[in-house]
């Protein structure tokens, strides 16, 4: 492990993030809010400790970055942006202690969008936006952009596009992966701008607009306001977001096809088709179960159940109703999506649709072979075989995800949180989706959490962003010996 590379790259990717806090600066500056003094003072300080840890690391050019210091990268990455990402946040005293400014960062930039604010409402305008702004980096990736824009990162970089690209196999769509990490980001900012133009358009204010096209396109979920998508109480402004969000929710190679004119690209993806497959029958099954029982109209039954459907399916976590008051059938369902969320090489989180399709052909494979012993099967997704090592990659990762999902929610539990709540909020975070149930439902937040148990949740969010393997990793010893 060569730790000048490693600190090195990190220290660059810290400095990338201190240069963007002029954007929330500006906003600042705009309207004369108290959150001008502690960005200064954070943007100041994350550069010159940067910038004084670049000048001592410089050396000769990376020339290779092995796979495990990839994920070092990665990891320590992204727990150093979190940290100085949190001191806006933390200096400005308006979201108490520390523990709670980290949580509220690392929230941010793993895109869950879980929340210790109380009245989202009162902070500053600045604070605002770089919450939402550090969302919007987080989604498409720092490593990835940092690919796109930094030629030392170009060789080797695709160890961190590997550790950090949200996927079974990462797609690359050029042979440069810098010219991957440009295209994807490109997409990223052309279905940002369009969702701003359309939420002007439906009356939205240019900053709460903005706001929410930076947290859509992520699938993160902060709001400015403190009803979430329902201050706005709007049918245009709902179905936007929620076109915004399915579309978040695909992967983005997809789009880049599409862009191209390729027009059949979404069809003739079996994910693609088994994720929009999954939406309408969901959506369909949640107006069934709640027309008539919540609501006396269909329309508005389809209206909020599709809504909170996608919201919660591609793990944005936007709210336009209190899904609580909801039959049970349908909280179980929001509850189950918290866990299949969108697809591969999206920026959505949960287990991912590709992965659950690839259970389902093992588990039929297995049934097969016991009713046909001699014959040979294989699995295949659009009609390609898939490699024996990507499916046992699958299968580990999930048997990973539900024995660290159920190991974090016992945790949760035994630091004196009821049962409903420690499911729901260990399920909610290491999915990356934001709001749960109990205590941590779409109409309250994380504020109460005791202490260790914010801990607890920052780390599950951390192992949903990076995919468990990136940072599990780094507890196994094999891993740091030669």
């Amino acid at each position: 492990m060569r730790w000048r590379c490693i600190l090195q790259v990190v220290s660059i990717l810290i400095f990338i993030l201190g240069l963007t806090m002029v954007f929330p600066l500006l906003w600042g500056l705009y309207y004369g809010d108290n959150g001008v003094t502690p960005i200064i003072h954070s943007m100041a300080l994350t550069i010159l400790v940067s910038g004084g840890s670049i000048l001592l690391l410089r050396g000769p050019q990376t020339e290779f970055i092995s796979q495990r210091e990839g994920m070092a990268i990665v990891a320590v990455g992204w727990t150093a942006v979190g940290f100085f990402g949190c001191l806006p946040f933390h200096l400005s005293g308006e979201f108490g202690p520390f523990v709670n400014a980290y949580f509220e960062s690392i929230s941010g930039f793993t895109t869950t969008g879980s929340s210790i604010l109380t009245d989202v409402q009162a902070i500053s305008k600045s604070l605002l936006f770089w919450r939402s702004f550090i969302q919007w980096l987080g989604g498409m990736g720092i490593i990835v952009l940092s690919l796109a824009i930094l030629p030392i990162l170009g060789v080797g970089g695709m160890q961190l596009y590997k550790a950090e690209v949200p996927s079974p196999v990462p797609d690359k769509l050029q042979p440069r992966i810098r010219e991957t990490a440009r295209i994807l980001w490109k997409v990223y900012v052309l279905f940002t701008v369009a969702q701003v133009v359309l939420l002007v358009l439906g009356g939205m204010g240019i900053f709460d607009a903005l706001n929410h096209a930076l947290t859509t396109m992520p699938t993160g979920g902060f709001s400015t306001k403190n009803a979430s998508m329902a201050h706005f109480d709007s049918v245009y402004l709902d179905f936007v977001v929620a076109f915004f969000m399915l579309l978040a929710g695909i992967n983005f190679s997809l789009h880049y096809q599409l862009l191209k004119g390729d027009t059949l690209a979404f069809w003739r993806n079996a994910e693609c088709r088994f994720f929009l497959a999954a939406t309408v029958v969901l959506t369909l099954v949640v107006t069934l179960n709640i027309y008539g029982t919540v609501y006396d109209k269909i329309g508005d039954a389809f209206r909020y159940g599709a809504f909170q459907l996608v919201s919660i399916l591609t793990t944005t976590g936007y709210a336009t109703a209190d899904y609580e008051q909801w039959p049970a059938m349908s909280q179980l369902i929001l509850l189950l999506c918290m866990f299949l969320g969108g697809s591969a090489g999206s920026t959505a989180g949960g287990m991912k649709c590709l992965r659950i399709m690839v259970c389902f052909k093992y588990c039929y494979k297995e049934l097969f072979t016991l009713i046909h012993p001699h014959a040979v099967s294989r699995i295949k997704i659009d009609g390609r075989s898939v490699p024996d090592d990507v499916v046992r990659s699958v299968l580990g990762f999930l048997a990973l995800y539900l024995g660290l999902f159920a190991f974090s929610s016992v945790l949760l539990a035994g630091l004196g949180v009821d049962f409903i709540t420690a499911f729901a909020a260990v399920a909610t975070t290491i999915g990356n989706v934001g709001p749960g149930f109990g205590m941590v439902g779409p109409v309250e937040n994380f504020a109460a959490i005791p202490v260790l148990g914010k801990w607890l949740l920052i780390w599950c969010m951390l192992l949903g962003r990076l995919e468990i393997y990136t940072v599990i990793i780094l507890l196994v010893p094999e891993f740091w010996r030669k």
